[in-house]
């Protein structure tokens, strides 16, 4: 697959708490018009969609798409729990590089409900059933939602490993907050202090508080991707391009190795980073942004060290150095993360992918980070599928 991958255009509205979007499809057509726009192409161009949601029906990318236009293309629905959007991503790329199409939209969104994230379907085989029996065992604490005893119990792997500070979590909660406030789209602009964080409400005594954790968000996000040729062809902005991108999946030492960092997809994020940086020849030393999983902040302290931003047990110092911050070694998220931005799970992906397109543009507003050329995505979906992306500026 030696077909170069151009980012020709990206959408993103507003990210916004349950109760306050509109539906699903007029939140995904907005997206995917404004992705289209963007590129300056229209729908009648596009030879395929990927659409990616975790919370639908079957063919809901097709209720989506069909109020942008109905052309008789392809619509794919992709769910990959939280790294549904960054799948579709990986699909959309495959079938440019392998040469089968040369221009392809990508959308994804969410329509969520408050609260913590619960299964759907009662009546059937949880795929999360081998995740709560390693997680019974190692941690326990079953009056918890799921996500907040796996992430949660991944953190305290950590703090038992390398003695890890509960401030370490606090500070990188700051953090998003600080640069969520330069993001128009996310849905926390508040800005908040570590001891702010520490003062909330206690969720896990001595692990984590309720500013921790990310909220359920509602929103839309879409990407079209086209090939080099197409993109010379049309007179395209070929100015961003995907130079690697992995995509992996749990292994039995998931389940075996009784780490709940582990667990959470420790290995799969090294191993999908590890083959990102070998495929493009960048290692992480060059990297000038980044944006990582952080569905808690733990989970974005473990990993800074997965990722080799910084080295194994090294987290806590990256944090303390500012070296995670403008000003620092490598900005991550700069967009306030999943932490701040929010998360509607499906859609995450493409706004990782809109707003690591806008740094290598240097198009990000208030929150440029000067002199971006090179961007990694990082994109967890527990059950399990990690997508680590690399983005560079042509």
């Amino acid at each position: 697959m030696n077909t170069k991958v151009i980012v020709a255009g990206v959408g993103m509205i507003p990210f916004t708490k349950p109760g306050t979007n509109a539906p699903y499809d007029e939140m995904g057509s907005e997206a995917a018009r404004m992705a289209l726009a963007d590129a300056g192409l229209s729908y009648e161009d596009m030879q395929q969609a990927y659409v990616g949601y975790v919370y639908g029906d079957s063919t809901s990318g097709q209720k989506s798409l069909y109020k942008v236009g109905m052309t008789g293309i392809p619509v794919i629905n992709v769910n990959n729990n939280c790294s549904t959007g960054s799948t579709a991503l990986f699909l959309a790329r495959q079938a440019i590089a392998s040469g089968v199409v040369d221009c392809v939209l990508v959308l994804g969104f969410e329509q969520m409900s408050p609260g913590a994230l619960n299964s759907v379907f009662q009546d059937r085989p949880s795929p999360f059933d081998p995740f709560d029996r390693v997680t019974a065992e190692l941690v326990g604490m079953p009056q918890l939602p799921l996500a907040l005893r796996y992430f949660g119990g991944a953190g305290l792997s950590h703090m038992q490993k390398f003695g890890t500070p509960i401030d370490s979590f606090a500070k990188i909660r700051a953090k998003a907050s600080r640069h969520a406030v330069n993001n128009p789209l996310a849905v926390f602009k508040q800005v908040v202090t570590a001891e702010d964080v520490l003062n909330s409400t206690m969720i896990w005594p001595g692990v984590m508080t309720k500013l921790m954790a990310c909220p359920p968000t509602c929103g839309a996000a879409a990407a079209v991707l086209v090939s080099e040729k197409y993109a010379k062809a049309k007179g395209l902005n070929a100015g961003v391009y995907i130079a690697a991108q992995a995509m992996t999946t749990d292994k039995p030492s998931t389940f075996e190795s009784g780490d709940m960092m582990r667990l959470v997809g420790y290995e799969m994020s090294k191993e999908a980073a590890q083959k990102v940086y070998e495929e493009s020849g960048i290692g992480p030393d060059e990297l000038d942004v980044v944006e990582l999983h952080d569905c808690f902040a733990h989970n974005e302290l473990i990993t800074y060290e997965a990722l080799g931003l910084c080295p194994e047990g090294g987290a806590t110092k990256f944090i303390n150095d500012g070296d995670n911050t403008y000003g620092g070694k490598v900005v991550t998220n700069p967009s306030g993360g999943l932490l701040s931005k929010g998360h509607p799970l499906g859609a995450t992906g493409l706004a990782q992918c809109f707003e690591l397109t806008h740094q290598l543009r240097g198009t990000a507003g208030a929150r440029q980070v000067d002199n971006a050329k090179v961007g990694l995505q990082h994109n967890l979906g527990l059950g399990g599928a990690c997508v680590v992306t690399m983005y560079r500026a042509a």
